[in-house]
């Protein structure tokens, strides 16, 4: 295999520092003149609002000045989308936004209550967040599968306002695949701006868009590092993020059973991503690894976007392990967005699983149906965030409130552990918050 596309290596023969190095993700080595530099770009954002959303959407997104006037998706653009779309693109998106709401309405967490003691009623309540911002990436292609990935689960919660930001086309407008597959969701706000300039005016409410309480949404380092920074601005304006959601990753344990080619594809469909993607591939067996090294480079010959994908595999590597359990440890502790377990019975291993975004089972379960179609969501923390936080779900659409409510025989229950408590503490007003209620219920 050509040495320039995919690293090939022995785990065994590697020292802990190089393994340490081989598993850094790309974008983290170029995270401090990102960060510089997206700082820079927030700040001027807040301070020049529109014309800063304009000056950058005209330098990253191509859009001229006489397209700018305004951000915001029209009407017109709505009734136009349908129509621009071929009738089995607009069916498919139609199929995939049924699964999606079945799994997540599925799993919708439930209010509940409980009696801790005679008296004492504890409940926990569900609210959907008020105003959340949607990122759809539209960089290098379009994503209106991710406007069903975050609309959806936004629509089930009950958010009140939705809005929604994704690149313009050269031309000013918005993707109308993306346009369908929001109006799919109920969502009639939409604003073209992306990247950072896009972030920017959801946290601080710029040009016109909304100032929103939690922004979701996959995208580049670059996006990925300006919600990190607006979630943890000081000063009252920071916001809620859903997670670090940034260039897309996979790792594939395989054994000698696997399809190379299926195993190849599977490579590919992440790697084409962007140049900042990064694929894994491990395995005990070094001729699977061979076919699947030759299965690229037949494939990757026929990709439209061969360029970009050959990029990502600069970064990514194939590894060769002593056994399988090498290979799920080496796999937690790499905390991948994407698992496939193209293992003979992959159903049994799913134990050894202790980190990941999602997982798929086996040769017929392509990561790809996971971006589009099967039902599970595929904005999923990436850069081994994976190992603290989970993709987005209705949950991360809503905050839980705590209710209790006592009645004066139940204050006699648990008051006195309350006021033994706070005495313990040194917190006599707490204290007293409590037998103050005891002495005049008595």
């Amino acid at each position: 295999m050509n040495a320039s596309i995919c690293k090939r290596l022995e785990w065994s023969r590697l020292d802990e520092a190089r393994r340490e190095a081989v598993l850094v993700r790309p974008v983290e080595a170029r995270a401090p003149e990102v960060g510089e530099a997206v700082a820079g770009m927030l700040a001027d954002i807040r301070e020049r609002g529109a014309a800063a959303l304009r000056e950058y959407t005209r330098r990253f997104d191509g859009a001229g000045e006489d397209v700018l006037a305004d951000f915001r998706a029209g009407a017109d653009e709505f009734a136009a989308a349908a129509d621009a779309l071929s009738p089995t693109l607009r069916a498919a998106i139609d199929e995939a936004a049924v699964r999606i709401e079945l799994f997540h309405r599925e799993g919708m967490a439930q209010p509940y209550g409980v009696d801790t003691a005679d008296g004492v009623r504890c409940e926990r309540i569900l609210r959907p967040i008020e105003r959340v911002g949607l990122y759809v990436p539209a960089g290098s292609a379009p994503l209106p599968s991710t406007a069903l990935m975050l609309g959806i689960p936004a629509r089930l919660a009950g958010c009140r306002e939705v809005v929604l930001c994704t690149p313009p086309r050269h031309d000013g407008s918005a993707d109308p695949a993306v346009l369908y597959a929001a109006a799919r969701c109920g969502i009639d706000t939409v604003f073209k701006l992306g990247g950072v300039q896009a972030i920017g005016a959801m946290a601080y409410g710029a040009g016109g868009v909304p100032r929103c309480d939690k922004l979701f949404g996959p995208g580049n380092g670059w996006v990925t590092e300006a919600k990190r920074q607006v979630s943890s601005a000081a000063g009252g304006v920071g916001v809620g993020i859903d997670m670090p959601a940034g260039p897309s990753e996979v790792l594939v344990i395989a054994d000698a059973g696997a399809n190379p080619a299926f195993v190849a594809a599977d490579l590919l469909s992440q790697a084409e991503h962007g140049p900042d993607s990064q694929v894994l591939l491990l395995s005990e067996d070094a001729a699977l690894l061979d076919a699947v090294a030759a299965g690229i480079e037949t494939q990757l010959a026929a990709l439209p976007r061969a360029d970009i994908a050959r990029k990502a595999l600069q970064s990514s590597l194939l590894v060769q392990v002593e056994s399988l359990d090498q290979a799920f440890e080496i796999s937690n502790r790499y905390a991948p967005e994407h698992l496939i377990l193209a293992l003979r019975d992959a159903r049994s291993q799913l134990p050894k699983v202790r980190v990941a975004g999602s997982v798929f089972l086996g040769d017929w379960a392509p990561e790809a149906l996971g971006d589009y179609c099967s039902g599970t969501n595929h904005v999923l923390p990436t850069g081994g965030a994976a190992r603290f936080c989970s993709g987005v779900s209705v949950a991360s659409f809503q905050v839980a409130i705590t209710v209790q409510e006592v009645s004066a025989a139940g204050l006699a229950v648990v008051g006195p552990c309350a006021a033994e408590l706070a005495a313990a503490e040194g917190l006599d007003a707490h204290r007293r918050a409590v037998t103050l209620r005891l002495e005049a219920a008595a």
